[in-house]
Formats: C-alpha cells, sequence, structure tokens
C-alpha cells in the first residue's frame, strides 16, 4: 500500500504560510491522519496540499503548483468529479480523507471568521460501499489479524465485506496465516504496530506488505474490542454468537472498530460473526491456487481462470458466492451431494432452468441495497431496484411453488421456504416512489402525486408560486415597454429582473402607478446588464422559498420513513437474498453442465480419484471458442485418470509441449470442482473426497525474499510432504530441476518414495528423469504413464493422449526447432547428445 505520510511538513513552511487558517487546518487534520491523503473541500473544490499533493497528482496525473503566494505544493479537483478521482486513488492502495466545511448550527461563517472543516469520511480499500467504487461480482474484503501473547501465543484472523454485512473469523498459526489471507484475498489487512517486527509471522508481512495498514496496539486491546462488539449489536453479551477465544474478539471489534472509524457519522451494516469451520472445508494452500488458477491467472487476471470458465450466474451476488465456494470447497459429503442434487434439478429441467435465470437477472444486489440504505448513502433508485426485484422474487417463488415439479430436492424446498416477495414492502414503494425518481435522495420529485395530501399541497403551492413568476414577468414587460426585460434566478442573488444596460435607465425611473414610488430597485450593474428587484418580486420569493423548502423536507421525511421501512425487512430480505444467490449459483453451474456436457461426480469417502474421459475445463473451453487446436484441429483430448490403492501414484513421463502440465492440472481442478458441488468434464468420475489438494506445477523466483527458483521449489515441496495425508491430492511437476542432474534426481526420487511409503496419497509426478521409471519394479502401488507423440519426417506431432508405458527420450532438442533456435545451434545440439548417449553409464538408483 502506498505511504502516505507527510513527513517533516511544518519545518518547510515560512513564518506567513503557518498563520494561514487553511494550512493549520490542513496540519491539525493531517497529524491525527498521517497515512491518509488530505482533501480539503475549499468553495467546489478539493485542494491536496504538501507531499499528499506530490502523491495525489502523480496518482491522478493532473497538475501539481504551488498555493497562492506561497511555496507549498498544491493541486486540486472540483468537487463534482472528485468521486471519479477518488476511485481512481483507492484502485492503487490510497487512503483518503475526506474534510468537508462545516457550519455551527447550520449558520455561515460571519465575516472574518474561519471555515471550519473536518473529516467526514475516510475511504481505504477495505472499507468502501460506494457502488461506484466496487466491483459487483467481487466480495471487498477488510481483515484484520491479531496475537495475544502467552506461552503459547494466538494469532487470529478475522474478516469482513462492509458492502454487504457477513462477519466472520478464525484462529490460525504461524504457517497457516498467508495461506488463509490468500483464501480470503483482502483488499485491506489491519494489523497491529506489534505484529511488524514479528519474526514469527515475517513470511506473511512479506508477502502481503502492499495491502497491510499498521495499527496502533491500543486498538486491538481484548477489552476494548469486546465492548465495541456489545455496542455494534446491542447486545450485553456476545454468547448468543457463539463461542469466541480472546484473540479472535480481539480480531473482530478491531475490525468492526477500524469500519465504523471510516465510515464518519454512520456504522456500517454488519451481521452477527461467525466462526469459519476449517475443518469442513478443503484446504489449498496459496502456491496451489497460484498454480491452478482458481479465480485468477498468474498474470492477476479474471479471464482465463477456473471461476471465469464456471461462472455462468446472472446476479453479482451468485457470482461473489460461486467465488467464495471455489474459494473453500466443501469436504462434507453429505453438503457436497445436496449440492449437487440441486444442479441435477435443474440439469434434468433445462425449461426451468432458464425461466429460472430469466427471473433473477431481474434481481439487483439486495445485500448491496441494504447496506447502502442504512448507512444512508443510498437513494431512491435503490427503492425502485429493492421493488423491481420483489416482484420477480415473487414469479420465483411462484415457480417454486408448483406442484408440477414435485417432489422437489430437500434442499430446494428450503431454498423455496426461504425466498420471502414480501408483497407489502413492495406495494408500499409502488405507490410512494416516483419512476423517473433522481438519483439522489436530496433532490425533489422523489415521491409520487396523491401518496401525501401534504405534500401535494405543498408542491402545488411551489409550482403555482412559479408559475405566477412567469406571469410577472410578462406584466413588467407590458408595463414598463422594455422588451429585453428578464426575472432570472441564482444560487446566490435569488430572483431579480434583468435588462440590457440601454434599458436600465428607464427601470431606475418607473415609477409605483399607487405609491408613486419607484417600482424597481437597483441591485447590481455589470457590463452589459443591471439588475433589479421588486417588493413584489421579494414577496414571491419568499413564498417559492418556503413552499419549496418544506416540500422538500417532507419529501425527505417520506424517503427516510420509506428507508425505515425497508430496513425493518432487513433479516428476511438477507435471508431471501441468500438463498436467491445460492438458486443462481445452481442454476449456473447446470447450465454450464448441459452446455459443455459435464457429467455428474460420484463422491465417496474412500482414498480413489478415477475419472473417465477427463478434460481441463478451461483450457477446453478456450479451444472450443478459438475452433480447436488440437491435432489437425479438432477438439480437447480426453484421458483417463485412475488412483486407487493399489496404484495411487502416476509417474507421468514425456516431452516439453507434449500436455503433461495441462493432464496434472485437470485432475486437480475436477477434483475441486466436484467438491464445490459442480458436475465435471468428464464421461464419468467417481472421487473420494479430499482434505488438502496440492499442485507444484510451474516454477518462480521469490526476489523480495531473496529464494531463489529452487529454494522456493524445495519449500513449496517441504510443505507437501509435511502436510498432506492419506486424503490428499498431489500434484508434482519436474521436481528436482532447479539443481544439477544427480541432485535433482535423489531428490526426486526420495519425493517419490515418501508419498508412496508415508504418506500413501493420490499422487500424479511428472518427470523428464526416465532413471525413475525403473522404481515401479519395486514400489507395488506406482505405475508409469507417458504423453503419446507420433515422429514424422524428423519433426514430431503431439498427440495430447496419456497412456501407461514409459517415454523412450525427450525430444528436448525438437522442442528446440519448434521454438525457432538457429538451424546450426539445433543441429550441434544433436551431435552433442549423440556423443553424451553413447558415452553415458546408465545406473539404477540404489535406494
Amino acid at each position: 500500500m502506498p505511504d502516505n505520510s507527510t513527513a517533516a511538513v511544518e519545518p518547510a513552511l515560512t513564518d506567513h504560510e503557518t498563520t494561514s487558517p487553511v494550512i493549520q487546518q490542513y496540519l491539525d487534520i493531517k497529524r491525527d491522519h498521517p497515512d491518509c491523503l488530505i482533501f480539503l473541500r475549499i468553495g467546489e473544490f478539493y485542494e491536496v496540499l504538501f507531499d499528499d499533493a506530490v502523491a495525489a497528482s502523480r496518482a491522478l496525473n493532473i497538475a501539481l503548483t504551488t498555493r497562492s503566494g506561497t511555496q507549498i505544493p498544491m493541486c486540486g479537483v472540483p468537487a463534482q468529479s472528485f468521486p471519479s478521482h477518488l476511485a481512481r486513488l483507492v484502485r492503487e492502495g490510497h487512503r483518503v480523507a475526506q474534510c468537508e466545511q462545516v457550519s455551527d448550527g447550520g449558520t455561515s461563517p460571519r465575516k472574518g471568521e474561519v471555515t471550519r472543516r473536518k473529516v467526514t469520511r475516510i475511504y481505504t480499500p477495505g472499507t468502501i460501499t460506494e457502488e461506484d467504487l466496487l466491483d459487483p461480482r467481487s466480495s471487498n474484503h477488510l481483515a484484520a489479524i491479531t496475537e495475544i501473547g502467552g506461552r503459547t501465543p494466538v494469532i487470529a484472523l478475522a474478516w469482513a465485506d462492509i458492502s454487504n454485512g457477513p462477519l466472520q473469523c478464525q484462529t490460525v498459526t504461524p504457517q497457516s496465516l498467508s495461506d488463509t489471507v490468500a483464501r480470503i484475498d483482502p483488499s485491506e489487512i489491519i494489523v497491529a504496530e506489534r505484529l511488524r517486527t514479528n519474526r514469527t509471522v515475517e513470511r506473511f508481512m512479506t508477502e502481503w506488505k502492499s495491502r497491510i495498514n499498521f495499527l496502533p496496539d491500543s486498538r486491538f486491546s481484548p477489552e476494548s474490542a469486546h465492548n465495541r462488539l456489545i455496542k455494534q449489536y446491542q447486545v450485553q453479551s456476545l454468547d448468543g454468537f457463539g463461542e469466541f477465544s480472546t484473540a479472535e474478539i480481539s480480531a473482530l471489534g478491531s475490525l468492526v472498530d477500524y469500519a465504523c472509524l471510516t465510515q464518519g457519522s454512520t456504522s456500517p451494516r454488519l451481521l452477527p460473526p461467525k466462526r469459519f469451520l476449517v475443518d469442513s472445508k478443503l484446504q489449498i494452500d496459496a502456491s496451489t491456487r497460484r498454480s491452478l488458477e482458481l479465480t485468477r491467472t498468474v498474470s492477476g487476471n479474471r479471464a482465463g481462470s477456473l471461476l471465469d470458465t464456471l461462472d455462468r450466474t446472472v446476479t453479482a451476488a451468485g457470482s461473489r458466492l460461486l467465488t467464495a465456494n471455489l474459494s473453500a470447497p466443501l469436504t462434507n459429503p453429505r453438503a457436497i451431494n445436496s449440492r449437487l442434487d440441486m444442479v441435477e434439478f435443474l440439469f434434468e429441467r433445462m425449461d426451468l432452468c432458464e425461466r429460472l435465470r430469466g427471473l433473477m437477472q431481474a434481481c439487483s444486489d439486495i445485500e448491496r441495497i441494504l447496506s447502502r440504505l442504512s448507512m444512508d448513502r443510498g437513494g431512491p433508485r435503490d427503492l425502485l431496484a429493492l421493488k423491481a426485484s420483489l416482484d420477480s422474487i415473487a414469479l420465483i417463488r411462484k415457480t417454486l411453488d408448483d406442484p408440477g415439479l414435485e417432489p422437489l430436492p430437500a434442499p430446494f424446498k428450503a431454498t423455496a421456504r426461504a425466498i420471502s416477495p414480501l408483497p407489502e414492502l413492495a406495494h408500499h414503494i409502488e405507490l410512494a416512489i416516483n419512476p423517473e425518481s433522481p438519483s439522489k435522495a436530496r433532490d425533489e420529485n422523489i415521491i409520487n402525486a396523491g401518496y401525501s395530501t401534504e405534500l401535494d399541497d405543498l408542491i402545488q403551492l411551489r409550482d403555482n408560486s412559479r408559475k405566477l413568476i412567469i406571469q410577472l414577468q410578462a406584466e413588467y414587460v407590458a408595463t414598463t415597454e422594455a422588451s429585453g426585460l428578464k426575472i432570472k434566478h441564482n444560487t446566490l442573488h435569488g430572483y431579480f429582473v434583468e435588462v440590457p444596460l440601454n434599458q436600465a435607465e428607464r427601470l431606475g425611473s418607473f415609477k409605483h402607478p399607487s405609491s408613486g414610488e419607484n417600482l424597481f430597485i437597483q441591485r447590481q450593474g455589470l457590463t452589459n446588464v443591471s439588475r433589479f428587484t421588486t417588493e413584489e418580486l421579494r414577496s414571491l420569493e419568499g413564498k417559492i422559498a418556503d413552499a419549496a423548502d418544506r416540500s422538500l423536507s417532507l419529501e425527505q421525511d417520506l424517503y427516510h420513513d420509506l428507508v425505515e421501512n425497508a430496513l425493518l425487512d432487513a433479516e428476511p430480505l438477507t435471508i431471501t437474498a441468500k438463498a436467491l444467490a445460492a438458486l443462481d449459483m445452481t442454476a449456473g453451474l447446470a447450465k454450464l453442465a448441459h452446455d459443455r456436457r459435464y457429467c455428474r461426480p460420484v463422491m465417496d469417502t474412500g482414498t480413489e480419484l478415477v475419472i473417465r474421459k477427463g478434460r481441463h475445463p478451461v483450457v477446453e473451453t478456450i479451444m472450443d471458442e478459438s475452433g480447436g487446436s488440437g491435432p489437425g484441429g479438432s477438439h480437447f483430448i480426453a484421458n483417463d485418470c485412475i488412483l486407487d490403492r493399489g496404484n495411487s501414484l502416476w509417474l507421468l513421463s514425456g516431452p516439453n509441449m507434449g500436455g503433461k502440465s495441462t493432464f496434472l492440472k485437470q485432475n486437480a481442478l475436477i477434483a475441486i470442482m466436484a467438491q464445490i458441488g459442480s458436475f465435471v468434464p468428464a464421461e464419468s468420475c467417481r472421487i473420494s473426497i479430499a482434505d488438502r489438494i496440492f499442485s507444484r506445477v510451474g516454477a518462480a523466483d521469490d526476489l523480495a525474499r531473496g529464494h531463489s527458483t529452487f529454494m522456493v521449489e524445495m519449500s513449496e515441496t517441504a510443505s507437501i510432504m509435511n502436510l498432506a495425508t492419506e486424503r490428499s491430492i498431489v500434484i508434482l511437476d519436474e521436481i528436482g530441476r532447479g539443481t544439477s542432474t544427480l541432485d535433482g534426481l535423489a531428490i526426486a526420487q526420495a519425493c517419490i518414495e515418501y508419498l508412496h511409503d508415508q504418506i500413501g496419497c493420490r499422487a500424479l509426478f511428472a518427470t523428464h528423469y526416465h532413471e525413475l521409471t525403473e522404481l515401479a519394479d519395486r514400489l507395488s502401488g506406482l505405475s508409469c504413464h507417458t504423453v503419446k507423440v507420433k515422429e514424422w519426417e524428423d519433426s514430431i506431432i503431439f498427440l495430447h493422449e496419456v497412456v501407461p508405458g514409459v517415454a523412450d527420450r525427450s525430444y528436448g532438442i525438437h522442442v528446440a526447432k519448434l521454438a525457432g533456435l538457429p538451424h546450426a545451434l539445433t543441429a550441434r545440439a544433436e551431435e552433442i547428445l549423440e556423443s553424451l548417449e553413447r558415452n553415458r553409464t546408465v545406473r539404477s538408483p540404489e535406494r
């Protein structure tokens, strides 16, 4: 995260500059918020000063100047364009303090008085709630991490998406902290200052440095955190929410405190805290997530990831739920089969599936609407969106209640019961809110005519008075014969009579017919026009202003009553929103299975992985969309993978570019898809539920920690060997290639033996060390497989077919030719290879 602090600001100021009230206000605010960019409201602009100005001008690509009469760096943005600039700053990881002009008792400052300014909102990557700043299909998590000392220090992690309410926590170890955070993928992490130099979480601090915001240790005090939670949920005890450790209370309370601190005068709508049940989820470490590209590709994009391939949802909430489930698949066979039952039900009734998807497409993001309304950041259009959603929800409920659908699977019945159309709320909104409402609640014309007699009367008075202005103008023109006379209005002067200069003298000398006094009183003379007022115009203006103020005030009251009424139904609306998200995710997976010819996996609790004609979901989709890129332009080549007790470890050989990595990953992805409750890309599939999945495919340096490719490879391999169990699935590719041939061969063989003898899990191990194939003679659970190739006129054709057997050669030089290495170079390489093969003594590695 960018460092926004402005160190040593004051010594650079001159005496004149330090006496400036605005500068002093800035310094006072900056002292309280050193990690924020300070945006000071000055009239219709926001000004940014000192080092903040330098950082903001660079991030926003706007001009950096100096404040008038000083050497103080400054940049500014118009108030109306602040939201768009804010979005860019938050995306880049900046924290922004918005400072508004405030008055005492609603009065403007007297002449000579300083306009007061205070921080009304702090925008940070993890605490934004504004619709324009959020990705609707992604959660925006804020996380808090704390450690409670003692003989055995306890680390706790809490996280929430304050744009829609869920709040969760869990206890973690220093070793699992980084992997757990990778699962949550927070936009911002608040951490107690004392952990900055904590050696036990050093890896975490390095890997997540750009998203960490260190806060004073006092903010993580268990006692104050407990009190913060009591206040937030207005309860006397937290016992009703479950049992939480002291460390979890500290993390939860500090997160709630920080979330409230950043929101100004409003408090975020957070649901009661829940403990994340780690044992019920498939464990996937950060390296495996990257390797398998579950929710993002290695380049950080959603496009091309497994999530992107699976996501056929039609609502934002459904997409977020799919992401959450893909990040934490299930391990409970009953829960998995419950999801599969729902997918199968819609898979077999595609007409029903499409009808439900069409109805859900009209549903807005109810949870985020409730959040905005509860924080007074919503508007009338949010209520209209809620009403339209409730109309669709009523049709969805009617569809699911159709007797012709019986027998409904039990989970479908539960989903149907959870969906509440709330017809009274929908009817109330329809009666009250103008379908053409403005976007902001403070504007006019929110409430429908006929909803409030009192409001209708005030609006009629306001609008009739405005008509009188038009009539008065016509009367003045006729009376004075000043054809250029206009009655105009602006926010500074209100209503006034304006005439060209050549007619100003006529108005200035015009007498009132009855009193004989001047009818027009001059107010302002400009270059080309003169402005006047009259007693009649002043009186009429007062009536208009009074009626407009009273009607606007009443509209605001009626609107806020409607919001309060909607929030009274927050609980059933939240339950409905969650049920809709689950239904949307299910329908999307059914649609995917139908379109992509996926099958339902059979799930059990053994230790098998039996996949017939399996395909890589992402690669197959990309190939089909691009017209196919297999041999001869054909479709994806499906392959079997059968791992069981008598054959739990496959040793896979074959050339680079032959499809080994694709085959390795597709089987891990199929297992993950099955455990989220999805059909899978295969002809048939039986999977024993895994407790952990590990994938070590590909290599990369970790220069930030001074680790070479080989060191990263060994660290990740060590994690696998230490954490894998008999129920795990392990995918390893080219272990040992980052060091000398003999060292690498020894490490690779030892890894295979350890997986086979000590762990006994299901594993796929790809290698170029052909010597390792001899292990099949004495390791009963190991079998050798290879990727077929076809040689043709000094070239090779990759067939992408995995078959039993051993590759007779690596074809490395053939691949080098395909890569475009010079002919002379590859020819010399063939000579060297032939010489090495003649002189090489092949020895079987001994145990």
